[in-house]
Order: C-alpha cells, then structure tokens, then sequence
C-alpha cells in the first residue's frame, strides 16, 4: 500500500511540474547581469559625459598597450635621419640570426628573394618588378629598419606583421645578406 502511495505522489509532482512549464515565457535567468549589459552603449547619448556622448577621446599623451613610439617622420628627411643616426638597440644576446632568417623568409624573400637579390618569387612572375639588390643599395640598420615600419615606394609597411624586436632581427639579417653579396 505504501508503494502505491509513493508512486501516486511522485506522478502527481511530475504532473505538476510539467504543468507549470510554458513555452512561450522564457526561464528564469538567475543572474540577469549576465545576460543584459549594464554597459553604456559607445556613440549613445549621456548627460553625465563632457559633450554628451559615451565615447571619448583618449587623454593627451596616452598610448595603446604595447605600442612603441618611434621618433622618425614617414618621409624622406625621416628616411635619412634614420639612415643616418637610428642604431639596433639589440646587443649581442639579442641577436637571433635564425629567427631573423626565418622571419625574412615569411615576409621578404617572396619580393627580394632568397640572397637578397632582388629576384624574389614576385618578382620572377612579374608581379612586381624593380626590386632593388641589397648589394646596389647604400643601406644601414636605421634605414632598413625606417622602411620596415613605414614601407617605401612599392613596399608596404610591415610595422603591423612585425613587432619592433622581430623588425630590429630583420634589419640584422638583411646586413648579413649584404656582406654576402
């Protein structure tokens, strides 16, 4: 008899709790805050702003995290003042010549090929062509490094693809090439 108590209750709280469920109303969300964002909206009116916008500017003299400020203009009298003056802040530890090898090989030799000759990849398909031989060039590690970050003439700026650190390895490994030329 207790069996039959027992299981004609528990039918009764599957029955209830069944029962109770609609479809069409959503669950109760135990942390609300997780699900709906407190957070103003960016370009969204705001009172409590200066100028009465949720986005503003950022305050003089900031920086984004990781950026490195770099004090040489993107233009010729930069180009030579980098040439001129900009020296490698990597000492001897610092200077990897395999990572700089292999980093030249993702991002340079398709244009300037293997030895530096200017007989890239790109190059021999035509799809760009006067790239110039490291060997017929006047360059140092300040100007290889300038165009590294701004780019020059057809070459775009690797700035984006290359850290400062890898760029300086870059600029190392390329100083190389030409001594072999």
């Amino acid at each position: 008899m207790k069996g039959i108590y027992k299981i004609t209750l528990l039918v009764g709280i599957t029955i209830l709790v069944s029962s109770c469920h609609n479809i069409s109303a959503p669950n109760y969300q135990y942390f609300p805050n997780m699900y709906e964002s407190l957070a103003y909206e960016p370009y969204a009116e705001a009172s409590v702003f200066k100028g009465g916008k949720e986005a503003q500017l950022p305050a003089n003299g900031t920086i984004n995290r990781g950026f490195e400020p770099y004090e040489y203009e993107n233009s010729t009298a930069g180009y030579e003042l980098a040439k001129a003056n900009l020296k490698s802040p990597l000492d001897s530890l610092d200077r990897n010549s395999e990572k700089g090898k292999e980093l030249f090989e993702i991002y340079c030799m398709s244009c300037h090929g293997a030895t530096g000759n200017g007989k890239g990849k790109l190059v021999e398909r035509e799809k760009f062509l006067g790239v110039p031989s490291y060997k017929d060039r006047e360059i140092t590690e300040g100007s290889i490094f300038h165009v590294e970050t701004y780019g020059l003439n057809a070459m775009g700026s690797h700035a984006n693809q290359l850290s400062t650190h890898e760029r300086w390895l870059v600029a190392d490994y390329v100083l190389k090439l030409k001594s072999q030329l």
